[in-house]
């Protein structure tokens, strides 16, 4: 017999997806304890969980995973093989559909790339509080991507306009915001993406109250704290509008203790994102104002379509980055980003993806 643990390690399946095809009738442990309700599994049963672990990397639907795993140890394999070929087509379909939707996509980038303009200028001089420069990377650096194919998104914005610097971060998933005051500028609108590295050596220096200074000298940017200084160039692309992803303040509201509100994160139920590699919080905010952490079955019969579910780690890292014992989570429908904004600070704020359910 192998614990639930043991049958991850060996399988390739995560625990929260073992615990998923077990509610989902899938893959039933041979034994659950009565008591304290753990699962144990069979010898027998490795080989169709590590099979299971293939056809979900697959992408197969999982009303095609009941039937194979139904008919893998039959004598008759003509179903399993019309469904893996059947599943294989409609993947080839859509790559090939995907191809050619994109192929068309290029072609009007190519057109446009042209029409547009930068909003780089040749060179900036401006000064910032070292503080409210600090905490606005502090804010968003939780945000920013580490993905190599999406370079753009390796960095932190440093988006300038009036009296206003935007400090902003995303890795499509999430995504971050802060404000700090600005002098100096003649209010033209300026946008680079300074590295994360070098984001992470400008806040390095910003350990005093005085004034900093921010330089911008066409592609290089350069921050000033007294004698010190951390320079170098800028990321030679253009970041997505982030404007258009603001979001809009959400039917629901619920201002939260952060201390509580993570010890329910950490220690309440979770279920499994598609992948299985990814614990999501399921969120409910109730008429009362509170937020509740929901577990399987909670909210049937009418209230499912009021909750939202997150990755777990992200909502915490952003808990975290607001940096306020009071937070205000606010949830508009389980398609619609749900946003953390500082109950004193309308300025700092961070949205995140909602994921869909498996089930």
């Amino acid at each position: 017999m192998r614990s639930i643990g043991e049958m991850a390690r060996d399988s390739g399946l995560g625990v929260s997806a073992l615990r998923f095809y077990d509610r989902a009738g899938v893959l039933v442990p041979a034994w659950v304890d009565p008591v304290s309700g753990y699962r144990w599994y069979g010898p027998g049963q490795l080989e169709e969980a590590r099979l299971l672990a293939r056809v979900r990397r697959a992408g197969m639907p999982l009303a095609d995973i009941r039937l194979v795993l139904a008919s893998w140890s039959g004598t008759d394999t003509d179903l399993v093989r019309k469904l893996l070929t059947a599943h294989l087509r409609r993947l080839e379909l859509g790559l090939s559909d995907a191809r050619s939707e994109f192929s068309a996509l290029r072609a009007l980038l190519d057109q446009r790339e042209n029409l547009m303009t930068s909003l780089r200028v040749a060179t900036v001089r401006l000064t910032i509080a070292a503080p409210e420069l600090a905490a606005a990377l502090d804010t968003v650096r939780f945000a920013a991507s580490t993905d190599p194919e999406l370079p753009m998104l390796g960095g932190i914005l440093f988006d300038i306009e009036g009296e206003n610097l935007q400090v902003v971060a995303t890795d499509r998933y999430r995504m971050a915001v802060a404000r700090a005051g600005i002098t100096g500028h003649d209010g033209s609108r300026v946008q680079v993406i300074v590295p994360t590295p070098l984001a992470d050596a400008m806040r390095a220096l910003l350990h005093g109250g005085e004034p900093v200074r921010l330089s911008l000298d066409g592609d290089r940017v350069a921050l000033e704290a007294g004698d010190r200084q951390a320079a170098g160039r800028c990321l030679d692309h253009d970041f997505p509008d982030y404007r258009r992803l603001l979001p809009q303040t959400g039917d629901r509201r619920a201002l939260v203790e952060v201390p509580d509100f993570r010890k329910a994160l950490e220690t309440g139920p979770v279920r499994s994102d598609e992948t299985g590699t990814h614990d999501l919080s399921v969120l409910s905010v109730e008429d009362d104002g509170t937020v509740t952490v929901c577990a399987e079955g909670d909210g049937d019969g009418g209230g499912a379509s009021d909750r939202v579910a997150v990755n777990r780690a992200f909502l915490l890292d952003a808990l975290a980055a607001g940096a306020r014992d009071r937070l205000v989570l606010e949830l508009t429908a389980p398609t619609a980003p749900i946003a953390i904004r500082r109950p004193d600070d309308e300025g700092g704020f961070s949205i995140l993806m909602p994921v869909r359910l498996e089930n």
